[in-house]
């Protein structure tokens, strides 16, 4: 077990890996010339968002026994977040990202993870429980509740949490990690009641719950006993719903130039709004800045932006 140490303001458990982008915009792969090598992976991402604002951030994951592991654990520290809870896998490769970038809406993925991918074997001897337990921010994902013995290690943080507040479950839904959505919604059925926040999209919560509409998907989170449900509607902007709140944010637009870092950017965000006490509506009118100036980058990790960016578009009302 992990020797004892002061609990971080944030705490995350999941993906991380390297994101190859291409260079070129509007290219098909086969076609791509030059590639840029960023850190990646959801939790990873989210993770170096929240260090960006100041934060005392930690990851717990998994990288391979390799180069790009290695350069994974150095840039986990470049920007701010603490690997000591990221093991090394000798059996497993780090996995690689590659993506397709056509504007402003198309943006395919495909991840390089076979026979498994190192995160997914997170095991409970990488928790510290003094520092899930008082973490500021616990946040966990669905993909890992996708295998073992990931899975049996956040329900194991989650439980040792004791649905402390900010308690995050992000309902990172990806089909390509499941066998079947019915095997998805066990797993998050099972998470939901260990968690206070839960975030994500319409499809996401489709999943989750199995509502699409934002309002009724918000409140059948709330039924499950989480005390804030925020759901993402793309140009329709974000809701968010409490026992006693109910608030919409509409989108703050952009020329979009790679979306996929925006929901990582919202989530880093959203942890620094609540460990800042924020407003509700504050919080969401930032992470919305926030998402949407990553959309305009071609990178996820490295173009998380600032407090002062976001605070400049916000005080000019742009």
């Amino acid at each position: 077990m992990t020797s004892p140490t002061r609990a971080p303001e944030v705490l995350a458990i999941g993906r991380l890996g390297v994101d190859v982008y291409p260079l070129q915009i509007g290219v098909g792969l086969e076609d791509v010339t030059s590639f840029g090598k960023y850190l990646g992976g959801s939790a990873a991402n989210v993770s170096v968002a929240a260090a960006r604002y100041g934060h005392d951030v930690a990851l717990v994951s998994r990288v391979g026994d390799d180069p790009f592991g290695r350069y994974l654990l150095a840039e986990l520290t470049r920007l701010g977040v603490d690997n000591r809870y990221v093991a090394t896998d000798h059996t497993y490769k780090t996995p690689v990202t590659f993506c397709e970038i056509f504007p402003p809406d198309d943006f395919p993925l495909y991840f390089y993870r076979e026979p498994k991918a190192p995160d997914l074997e997170i095991s409970v001897d990488q928790l510290d429980p003094a520092a899930v337990r008082d973490a500021g921010i616990l946040w966990s994902t669905v993909t890992g509740l996708s295998q073992e013995p990931s899975r049996g290690t956040q329900f194991a943080a989650l439980e040792t949490r004791g649905r402390a507040r900010h308690t995050i479950l992000d309902l990172d839904y990806r089909p390509m990690f499941w066998a079947a959505p019915q095997d998805a919604t066990a797993q998050i059925t099972r998470a939901l009641d260990h968690v206070t926040v839960a975030v994500g999209n319409r499809e996401e919560c489709e999943v989750a719950v199995g509502e699409t509409e934002p309002e009724r998907a918000a409140d059948a989170l709330l039924e499950r006993g989480v005390e804030l449900a925020i759901v993402k509607q793309g140009p329709r902007g974000v809701l968010a719903k409490t026992a006693d709140e109910h608030i919409v944010v509409p989108p703050h637009f952009v020329d979009v130039v790679n979306g996929l870092g925006a929901g990582d950017a919202f989530g880093g965000a959203l942890c620094h709004g609540l460990l800042q006490g924020w407003g509700l509506e504050r919080i969401l009118r930032f992470a919305n800045v926030a998402g949407a100036l990553v959309a305009t980058r071609i990178e996820c990790s490295t173009a998380m932006p600032s407090e002062a960016e976001v605070d400049e578009i916000l005080t000019k009302g742009a």
